[in-house]
């Protein structure tokens, strides 16, 4: 049951020579995401073995050209590879103007459809329910309409207890029930509690994507406990009036989220070019919160599965 996260590009508005624009793969039992999507990302793809015909569905945080710029080459590459299955781009409203004005000029040849989901800025909301997981989106701080992703596993079905089964001689009838969550009352009137005769067979896991944004407890509070974090740190404390000037965040900003939010590892991304060497990032977030990391570009970060 992979679930992983993958970084194709981790650089902000400016690309390097050794770094991409934003893009993103994230692995969730055998389905294939991508969020966010900047220039080269499918030469990334190809790089990093991922399947563009296995791509479902893509999620862009704003309408920015270093999140957005590498989605026509992506889209025109799925064509010529014979694509007819259709996908989803969760995105902004204003997206759709964008994508009508690519289709008008290179989409006549294209044989699958392109579903633009709108996001909803107001909160919260759920926007994939798979039969193992969920995927939501929740507003960031930006410059413009900005959106981070949340994703979480739901709970699994509940185990028995083997050894009890002989000792309480256990129907079909009552295991199933019992891992419905629900109590058995027998005709003896013998209450056999759900609670004492199953278990979790792992503790659901949960990622979460802050793309492009300022600090903020409301963000703390959407993606509260998870146990993989991507934050943007574009910048280090040298340039902390920049930051919020531009409506992005420091690596210890980052780092503070990381903590009040008690999550259990993050992951840096969205550096300015600026900074050639990226461990002055990775210390000042260290500094705050141990359980830092850069986002290297093909580098996976798998969350293990872990068990009650």
């Amino acid at each position: 049951m992979d679930f992983s996260f993958t970084s194709l590009g981790c650089a902000s508005a400016l690309p390097t020579v050794n770094r991409y624009p934003s893009a993103h793969v994230l692995q969730v039992h055998g389905r294939l995401f991508l969020i966010d999507c900047g220039e080269g990302c499918q030469m990334q793809m190809r790089k990093y073995g991922f399947s563009f015909l296995k791509l479902s569905d893509i999620f862009i945080s704003h309408i920015h050209g270093d999140h957005i710029f590498g989605m026509f080459g992506l889209l025109s590459t799925m064509s010529l590879l014979g694509r007819l299955a259709d996908i989803n781009i969760y995105a902004p409203a204003g997206f759709k103007s964008i994508l009508l004005s690519f289709l008008d000029h290179f989409g006549d040849s294209f044989k699958f459809n392109i579903n633009h989901i709108v996001l909803d800025n107001s909160s919260k909301h759920l926007i994939l329910d798979a039969k193992k997981y969920q995927i939501f989106s929740f507003p960031l701080y930006h410059r413009v309409e900005c959106y981070g992703f949340l994703c979480k596993e739901k709970d699994p079905i509940l185990n028995i207890k083997k050894y009890l089964i002989d000792q309480y001689n256990l129907s079909l009838k009552e295991i199933a029930q019992l891992k419905r969550g629900e109590n058995v009352v027998r005709e003896s009137e013998e209450i056999l509690e759900s609670s004492e005769f199953t278990y979790k067979p792992y503790i659901p896991r949960s990622f979460a994507y802050c793309s492009d944004t300022s600090p903020s407890d409301k963000i703390i509070d959407a993606i509260k406990g998870v146990d993989l974090l991507y934050h943007e740190a574009t910048f280090a404390d040298d340039m902390l009036e920049m930051a919020k000037s531009t409506f992005h965040s420091t690596a210890r900003q980052a780092a503070e989220v990381a903590l009040k939010a008690n999550v259990k590892k993050i992951i840096l991304g969205h550096f300015s070019s600026r900074y050639k060497d990226l461990s002055i990032l990775l210390n000042q977030s260290r500094e705050v919160f141990k359980n830092s990391f850069l986002a290297e570009q093909g580098h996976t970060f798998s969350v293990d599965i872990v068990k009650e």
